[in-house]
């Protein structure tokens, strides 16, 4: 009877041992998920990814490197992240030269402002026209009598204008661009649209960062940055005239009023130059992209999982912090289409559950 005793704690004791064994090793799994791309939205995505950490008992790091939009989708293209970030949704051509089927899905909105440096920096008034003329080399003086007639009231210097712009890819420069091709013949015909474009005249900075910074150390500056580089900053940025006539300040409720468009199934969609008339014209989604199928380069399944649910959460409670930081939350039917083609990514073929 001892021994038959003995063998069942012995039974029981190896079964425990297992039990601990294994069951700590699936509580100590952690994964680092890593991403690249856009300065746009890295505010947000730092303040997204630190709340993630904690949120997930520390098991899921998010490693995020904002080097631009252009350089997010290159990285994704040649798989070396888990996912790309970009403000410029991927073009038919770079889909079609990326190794497997892309997805994007839309996270937040934000505006692209003007800014400048001026004395005393007065709340200025553009057009698009205007500012294509200006970053094209047209107008050269604050004193302008262009900028002045729209400007009666402010008294603008005999100043030298100098035009900073974007070094790298970049979305925000796509979204710029974007705009001055919707408004301004010129400028589509001599600039265009894209992430690096063939500035005529300006100095280079990388990043929203480095453009802010140019801009602040350089009177009579100016430049294009995401709302929250110019908050941030203590930067001014100006007014725009949208296509209803209304002189627009970049806000939460006027880039979700820009927001106000029929969104394709695929989500890649413009909405600058809204037809919103209380709309910001110069706002734009930002996404993040990732490969529908998630077997591929010694991948498994529980890297796969750990990317799934954090597109849920981005989709759902991290919106949450969206407007604490001035960008916008996605709407309701962009959130259903980001459920959608979240739950179609797989592993192996199949669904990940």
């Amino acid at each position: 009877m001892k021994k038959f005793l003995l063998s069942l704690i012995l039974v029981s004791l190896i079964f425990s041992s297992l039990f601990i064994f294994y069951g700590c090793k699936e509580e100590e799994k952690e994964v680092e998920l890593l991403g690249a791309g856009a300065t746009f939205p890295q505010p947000l995505y730092d303040k997204w990814f630190s709340v993630y950490y904690t949120k997930t008992n520390n098991k899921v790091k998010v490693n995020y490197q904002g080097i631009g939009s252009g350089g997010g989708i290159q990285q994704l293209t040649e798989r070396v992240v888990d996912f790309g970030a970009t403000d410029a949704f991927m073009s038919d051509e770079e889909l079609k030269n990326a190794p497997a089927e892309i997805i994007h899905i839309p996270t937040a909105l934000g505006a692209v402002v003007v800014t400048y440096n001026l004395p005393d920096n007065p709340k200025l008034k553009f057009t698009g026209e205007m500012i294509a003329d200006i970053f094209m080399g047209n107008i050269t003086k604050w004193n302008d009598q262009k900028i002045k007639e729209l400007n009666p009231d402010i008294n603008l210097p005999d100043l030298a204008i100098t035009v900073v712009h974007r070094s790298d890819g970049s979305g925000t420069t796509y979204a710029f661009s974007d705009y001055l091709t919707n408004v301004s013949s010129s400028w589509k015909k001599e600039i265009g649209t894209g992430k690096s474009l063939n500035w005529k005249v300006g100095l280079g900075g990388k990043g929203n960062a480095g453009v802010a910074g140019i801009v602040q150390q350089t009177q009579g500056a100016i430049g294009y940055v995401e709302l929250i580089y110019a908050e941030q900053n203590n930067m001014p940025y100006g007014l725009v005239k949208n296509k209803s006539g209304n002189f627009i300040e970049p806000t939460l409720d006027s880039v979700t009023k820009a927001a106000n468009v029929t969104i394709p199934k695929d989500t890649r969609v413009s909405i600058v130059n809204t037809y919103n008339p209380e709309g910001y014209p110069i706002s734009t989604f930002t996404w993040i992209i990732v490969y529908k199928e998630q077997n591929y380069g010694g991948r498994d399944l529980n890297r796969a999982k750990a990317i799934v649910e954090l597109l849920k959460w981005i989709n759902s409670e991290a919106q949450d912090y969206n407007e604490e930081l001035l960008y916008a939350k996605i709407p309701d039917d962009v959130k259903k289409i980001n459920e959608e083609n979240i739950n179609s990514i797989t592993f192996s073929g199949k669904p990940i559950k």
